[in-house]
């Protein structure tokens, strides 16, 4: 139990950097001290509610895995919008709005399967933890904006660096149980730094010295507003949002199950729903809407732990710190380098597990273009600041990131090199040549093109030659022998056909004794040695010709 709620404490660390939004807001359109405060009380219940619901397996709602929500920075271009448009209230009711369309889309993701090959969830995954270097590096330095020139604190760096190296240092080289808790030591030995050297400024004790010890919270409760003229803003949002949901749900997946092969596509339209269920609640409450953390998951991944209990006991502690203003003003106060240095640490395993993603599957000249010019795009946000702002309004929410320009990137391209790409390839061999070099260049293309699993192709080229050289040794065949390979996400599927005799494929390996008496004992050694190859076999004769069909499953 006690293990459960530290490890959630940690997740509820690297969620705290959520809470400067309503701060944001406040600085961007004027709003109320109080009423960003509120926000962010409100803000820890909904983020409670929505890691809860993220966490749920049964049902409809919920993907079943730790994939703590909060507070969506995707959100901000869009909210920011709605507050000048018509203040908190039109916030409220847009966010409501984004939540229905999230409801919608959670239910078209099984069919939107084609769109989410690996290349694309690679990607995404990949620019979530590329996407979070700005944030990380410039609370890691102290950067500050002087004019135009930026200002490394070396203070800050000192702290962030004590406090990265504890978290790596631990990882590394701590026990199995010392690792859980790398994150945590890490912030508190940074924290008590940032005391000792001042960087926790007198303002900050005040506020935690004046803040409540126990109350109940307070919403905004302003009513709704809504504005059509900011719908497709809010849909981009939402968009970009589930998309990034997508990417971190699929790390989820991949890190609890060690023969992971291609995103669950129903627990993450589970995971979209209770996603969209979250937007809903903060809509409800005068709020911004929510997203799944990506920090987190990295901190899953760094530490291990990825117990859904975890998730429970941190949206449970998230919703008790709604009520308790001091622990959460403890929060909120946390030393910026301390947060650069926790989210540099998960940074490094999320751009890792993109990259493993991405590498999962065989990759042509189509799929390097798709990832490729998608990460160029996406890093073009944060290396040229500025250079979408003559991008027209209504689509300027999905050009605000570098996570949703790569994301919209990558889906339009994969659908652009979709064309052309047939699910079925011919290939006629001759069996009286050496045609193994034929049978590899052949699979190796049409695996690159169709985006396959490596090993499943190997597999399938390994049988096919087997075969081949096995009809030439025993001169099965009396002519070309055509073979013609499909593929869909599930299968690949070899249908082989050729004029001569049948080969046997037995179950049980021939003998020693029935190798040194029967010659075709070989042929059934080479049947045997195919069928461990692949996952289902089968031999028949169709209009006079012999056809052998294997199946591997992809």
């Amino acid at each position: 139990m006690g293990t459960t709620f530290a490890l959630g404490l940690q997740h509820i660390l690297a969620l705290s950097s959520a809470f400067v939004y309503p701060v944001i807001l406040l600085q961007e359109t004027g709003i109320l001290p109080e009423q960003a405060e509120r926000m962010i009380h409100a803000s820890m219940i909904v983020m409670g509610v929505a890691t809860i619901l993220q966490t749920l397996r049964y049902g409809a709602i919920g993907s079943g895995y730790l994939c703590p929500e909060r507070l969506g920075p995707a959100y901000l271009p869009a909210s920011i919008l709605a507050i000048k448009t018509g203040g908190l209230p039109m916030l409220a009711g847009m966010t409501l709005v984004s939540g229905l369309f999230g409801v919608m889309l959670s239910r078209l993701m099984g069919r939107l399967r084609p769109f989410f090959p690996a290349e694309v969830t690679g990607t995404i995954v990949t620019m979530v933890g590329l996407a979070l270097i700005p944030v990380a590096v410039s609370r890691f330095l102290g950067i500050e904006e002087s004019g135009e020139v930026e200002v490394i604190d070396a203070l800050s760096v000192s702290i962030a660096s004590i406090a990265f190296f504890i978290m790596v240092g631990v990882t590394v080289w701590g026990s199995s149980r010392l690792r859980l808790y790398g994150v945590l030591i890490g912030v508190l030995v940074g924290s008590v730094c940032a005391y000792a050297s001042g960087l926790v400024t007198s303002d900050d004790l005040s506020r935690l010295e004046q803040a409540a010890l126990v109350s109940l919270p307070s919403f905004t409760g302003e009513g709704w507003s809504f504005s059509g003229a900011l719908i497709f803003p809010f849909l981009v949002t939402v968009l970009a949002s589930s998309l990034k949901a997508v990417g971190d749900l699929t790390i989820c997946q991949k890190i609890n199950d060690a023969e992971w092969k291609r995103p669950d596509m129903q627990s993450i339209s589970g995971g979209i729903l209770a996603e969209a269920c979250g937007v809903m609640l903060s809509g409800s409450v005068g709020n911004m809407g929510q997203s799944t953390s990506s920090a987190n998951v990295g901190l899953s991944i760094a530490t291990g732990a990825t117990s859904r209990r975890i998730g429970f006991a941190c949206g449970g502690i998230l919703i008790v710190l709604a009520f308790v203003p001091k622990l959460a003003v403890l929060f909120a106060i946390m030393p910026n380098p301390v947060i650069g240095a926790l989210l540099l640490f998960t940074v490094c395993f999320m751009i890792v597990a993109g990259v493993q993603i991405l590498t999962s599957r065989m990759m042509d000249a189509r799929k390097t273009f798709v990832v490729g010019v998608s990460v160029v795009l996406g890093l073009s946000v944060d290396m040229l600041p500025g250079v979408y702002h003559s991008v027209p309004a209504l689509l300027l929410p999905a050009f605000t990131s570098s996570l949703s320009v790569a994301t919209l990137s990558a889906m339009l391209f994969n659908l652009l090199f979709r064309i052309g790409i047939a699910q079925r390839a011919k290939l006629q061999i001759d069996p009286r040549a050496d045609s193994s070099e034929q049978i590899f260049l052949f699979m190796e293309k049409q695996g690159g093109a169709w985006g396959a699993r490596k090993e499943v192709i190997d597999r399938a080229k390994s049988a096919m030659n087997e075969f081949i050289e096995t009809a030439r040794a025993l001169e099965l065949s009396t002519g070309k022998i055509a073979a013609e390979v499909s593929f869909d996400e599930f299968n690949l599927d070899v249908d082989v056909r050729y004029d001569g005799e049948p080969m046997e494929f037995p179950i049980e390996r021939p003998t020693d004794a029935d190798l040194l008496g029967d010659e075709r004992a070989v042929a059934k050694l080479a049947g045997f040695l195919i069928r461990k190859y692949v996952d289902g076999i089968k031999s028949d004769r169709i209009n006079g010709r012999c056809r052998v069909q294997l199946h591997l499953e992809h």
